[in-house]
């Protein structure tokens, strides 16, 4: 990691603050000025993961970040948390800084989360500028489908007795993803987040939208940047060539052109 970006983390670091809205509690960054431009992480991800994208937009906007609850240094909510209550919360949060309207850049399931604003809340969404965003389910692929029948089996193993169990256990290890097996007391929110299409909401959405997709994504397909290209009203895809599904860490300075580009 560069000197620069270790200053740039180590001044979002000193720059966090504690919040709380919709009874939970959060850490959130707060720098620049102008209009503001919410920025939300990806799942798993945390303030500094998005550091280059609030340290090319702080010069020109007033940059709102947070540590999305059960992410970073924010404690993980009670219950199993779907889309719509970290919409909720990011609204609120909002509301409590005196921000009734912003553009929002989002990675991934921060991506989802201001789709899904955009779709419910309009007057709180202006543009929109999404990377790599989740929010659709597709038809599982064969290797999705083969891990299915996999996983009823090793189910079925389970029922007999102590080596069954072990059977099972192996199995299950084996095909979780990583963010599963990552995603300890979050795993039920992990369940039911993914399990979620937004599919109906996207015609609804009257921001101005730009979708920024890595051509080598192995996360969300680039399928389903085309498929929202489509369904939103007003929207237009930008492919980073040779990029995966962290485009904008992949190519930080065009990503910062485009960017600003957009929101200005």
């Amino acid at each position: 990691m560069t000197s620069a970006r270790l200053g740039i983390l180590g001044a979002l670091m000193d720059a966090s603050t504690n919040i709380e809205a919709s009874g939970q509690a959060a850490r959130m960054v707060e720098t620049g000025s102008g209009d503001p431009v919410v920025v939300l992480h990806g799942w798993g991800g945390r303030i500094e993961s998005m550091a280059p994208v609030i340290e090319c937009l702080r010069a020109s906007f007033r940059v709102v970040a947070f540590d999305l609850p059960g992410f970073g240094q924010s404690p993980a909510p009670v219950g199993a948390w779907g889309t719509a209550d970290y919409a909720g919360f990011v609204r609120d949060a909002l509301k409590g800084l005196g921000i009734e309207r912003a553009h929002f850049v989002g990675h991934s399931f921060g991506a989802k989360t201001s789709l899904y604003l955009a779709a419910t809340y309009p007057e709180l969404v202006d543009k929109l500028l999404l990377v790599g965003s989740s929010g659709l389910r597709g038809a599982p692929s064969m290797k999705a489908r083969a891990k299915r029948a996999a996983s009823k089996s090793a189910r079925w193993a389970g029922k007999l007795g102590p080596v069954g169990r072990a059977i099972r256990d192996a199995a299950y290890k084996r095909l979780a993803s990583e963010d599963y097996r990552d995603a300890g007391p979050m795993r039920p929110t992990f369940v039911k987040v993914v399990n979620e299409d937004l599919g109906a909401l996207l015609g609804s959405i009257k921001s101005s939208t730009l979708l920024i997709w890595g051509s080598e994504d192995d996360a969300v397909p680039v399928a389903h940047a085309r498929k929202m290209e489509s369904a939103i009203p007003d929207a237009g895809l930008v492919l980073f060539e040779g990029a995966g599904h962290f485009a904008y860490l992949d190519e930080p300075q065009r990503f910062c052109r485009v960017a600003r580009h957009f929101l200005s």
